[in-house]
């Protein structure tokens, strides 16, 4: 059984919530990582807390919920093992796992309705990485270069 990790602030208790619930009734095991109050924390520790069961193994894939999704993708997006994708819709979500091999789906509970939300979860899950031509591509996204015209 797969596990999923997932994790947010304050402000995704709810989202995340339903979400590891819908997990669960497809099969997966969660890894919830909190938050689970509606007390005030900070994005990035949860972000980091999800890198972490990544690096160690402990899940494959995650889910990462803030009120809008921006600062908790950027807070994930400073680990190199991780590329997480905002996406507001199921075509975003597909996109970001066929063409960007993203490992973590990140939601905003504030901006994305919950049947939206479930829809860009399944979309996530069920969409496997192309490879071919996006494979220069993201291997690209694990390098810290500077920037050149190419």
């Amino acid at each position: 059984m797969e596990t999923i990790a997932i994790a947010s602030d304050h402000a995704g208790v709810e989202l995340k919530a339903t979400l590891a619930a819908e997990l669960r009734e497809q099969g997966f095991a969660v890894a919830d990582l909190g938050t689970h109050g509606p007390n005030s924390v900070d994005y990035p520790v949860f972000a980091n807390r999800l890198a972490g069961a990544l690096a160690r193994g402990g899940a494959r894939r995650g889910v990462l919920i803030c009120g809008t999704g921006i600062g908790i993708s950027i807070a994930a997006n400073r680990h190199a093992h991780l590329r997480a994708a905002l996406c507001h819709d199921a075509t975003s979500a597909r996109l970001a796992r066929e063409h960007n091999d993203a490992n973590v789906l990140v939601l905003g509970a504030r901006t994305t309705g919950t049947e939206v939300a479930r829809d860009c979860l399944k979309a996530f899950l069920l969409t496997e990485f192309a490879g071919g031509r996006h494979v220069p591509r993201v291997a690209k996204l694990g390098r810290v270069r500077e920037a050149q015209p190419n």
